[in-house]
C-alpha cells in the first residue's frame, strides 16, 4: 500500500486488511522532503509519516519509509523544471503515477515478493473476459481521479488496486471513523504532489533564472512588465500585474513570445486570440488497453477539473492525433495532459500531451 498519511490511502489500507489480504504499507520519501530550502517554508512530510505510523499501528500493519529521493529528482522534478523552462505546462501528478507509484514503487514491491500496489485514488478497474483491464472513473464524481491515471499502461494496471474507487468521499470518512483511524478528520492535501504548501512560482524561481520582459497586448502595445515567462500559463487571469481597464474588463494570458521574451495578454472573452480552440494536435499517446485506429467520436477531459467534452479523435500515426472539439476549449497549453474517454464516458482509454 502506497500510504501518504491522508485519510484516503489509510482507508484503502483498512479495506485491504478487512479483506484478509497480505498487505504492508510504505511511505515514499521524495526529493522535496530532503531539500530543506528555507524559501519553501514548512513541508508537512514529518507529520505525514507520523500519521502513517499511527494508522499502521492501529491496523496492525507493517510500515516502512522507502527512499526514492534520487529517482524522484530524475523522473519528476527534472521533468517539471525542464517543461516550464521550455514554456510548456507539465502535469507532475500524472507523471508521478506513471513513473513513480506504478513505476519505481511497483518495481520495488515486486522485488519484495508482492503482487500489486494499492493507492488511495478515486478510480476503479474493470476486469475483462480476455484478461485485460480497463480504467474506470471513480464512483464519486466530485472526487474522481481517473484523469491522473490516464498515462498508466496495461502492464501497470494489471498490478494496480484502487480499494476506495467504489466509495463516495463521505463513505470514506465513515469507514475511517469506524476503524478509529487517527487521521479520520485530516484535511485533504492540495497542490502538486511533492510541493505541498509551496507555491510553484517559488519553486521554479529557485531553478530557472528570472528574466523579466514586456507584457504586451496582441497589437504589440506595452502594458507592463513580467517576472519571467515561466511564472505564467495560458488562460491565467490572476497575478498578471496589469489592472483591469476602465470598463472593468479583465486581462488574460493568451500567448508567450519567447523570441522577444514578451507575455501577450488580452481582454478575457471568446474573441481573445488563441484563448479558445476548436481543435488541437496531441502526441505521446498512451493507450491503457485498446488503441483507436480510425477516426471516432469520444469524450476528452482537457484538465482535471474540466467537464468531459465530446470530440472527434483522428489518429495521424507515430503516436500523434488531431482532436476536434464539439465545443471550443479554453486555454489549451503545450505539454498539458488530455485524458481520452470512451463514448459512454466511463472508461479512460488513455492520455496524450497537447503539442
Amino acid at each position: 500500500m502506497a500510504l501518504s498519511g491522508g485519510v484516503d490511502s489509510s482507508v484503502a489500507l483498512a479495506l485491504l486488511k478487512d479483506q484478509q489480504c497480505r498487505v504492508c504499507a510504505a511511505y515514499m520519501k521524495t526529493w522535496m522532503n530532503e531539500e530543506g530550502i528555507d524559501v519553501f517554508g514548512d513541508c508537512p512530510w514529518h507529520q505525514d509519516i507520523r500519521d502513517c505510523r499511527n494508522v499502521c499501528e492501529n491496523l496492525g500493519v507493517e510500515f516502512e519509509v522507502v527512499d526514492f529521493i534520487e529517482e524522484y529528482r530524475k523522473q519528476i522534478v527534472e521533468y517539471l523544471v525542464e517543461e516550464y523552462r521550455r514554456g510548456r505546462t507539465p502535469n507532475p501528478d500524472v507523471m508521478c503515477n506513471r513513473r513513480m507509484k506504478f513505476g519505481k514503487f511497483l518495481d520495488f514491491a515486486l522485488s519484495r515478493g508482492f503482487d500489486s500496489v494499492a493507492t488511495g485514488h478515486y478510480c476503479q478497474i474493470r476486469q475483462n473476459s480476455d484478461g485485460s483491464r480497463d480504467l474506470e472513473m471513480g464512483a464519486d464524481p466530485s472526487k474522481d481521479q481517473s484523469y491522473f491515471l490516464c498515462m498508466i499502461t496495461q502492464q501497470q494496471i494489471q498490478r494496480a488496486s484502487f480499494p476506495i474507487g467504489s466509495l463516495l468521499k463521505t463513505q470514506v470518512r465513515d469507514v475511517a471513523r469506524m476503524h478509529c483511524l487517527p487521521n479520520s478528520e485530516k484535511k485533504d492535501s492540495q497542490g502538486i504532489c511533492f510541493l505541498g504548501k509551496i507555491k510553484i512560482q517559488d519553486f521554479l524561481g529557485h531553478y530557472i533564472p528570472e528574466s523579466g520582459g514586456d507584457i504586451i497586448n496582441p497589437q504589440g502595445k506595452v502594458l507592463g512588465r513580467h517576472k519571467g515567462l515561466f511564472n505564467y500559463t495560458i488562460g491565467q487571469r490572476k497575478g498578471i500585474g496589469v489592472p483591469s481597464n476602465a470598463d472593468n474588463k479583465r486581462y488574460v494570458v493568451v500567448a508567450k513570445d519567447f523570441k522577444n521574451n514578451a507575455l501577450v495578454i488580452d481582454f478575457d472573452s471568446p474573441n481573445a486570440p488563441n484563448l479558445y480552440s476548436k481543435s488541437a494536435l496531441v502526441n505521446g499517446i498512451n493507450w491503457i488497453n485498446k488503441s483507436l485506429e480510425r477516426p471516432e467520436k469520444i469524450f476528452v477531459r482537457v484538465r482535471y477539473r474540466d467537464d468531459l467534452t465530446r470530440a472527434l479523435f483522428t489518429p495521424l500515426g507515430n503516436g500523434c492525433a488531431r482532436i476536434d472539439f464539439d465545443e471550443p476549449q479554453r486555454a489549451i497549453a503545450p505539454g498539458q495532459v488530455v485524458a481520452m474517454h470512451s463514448p459512454d464516458q466511463t472508461t479512460v482509454l488513455g492520455g496524450a500531451f497537447f503539442q
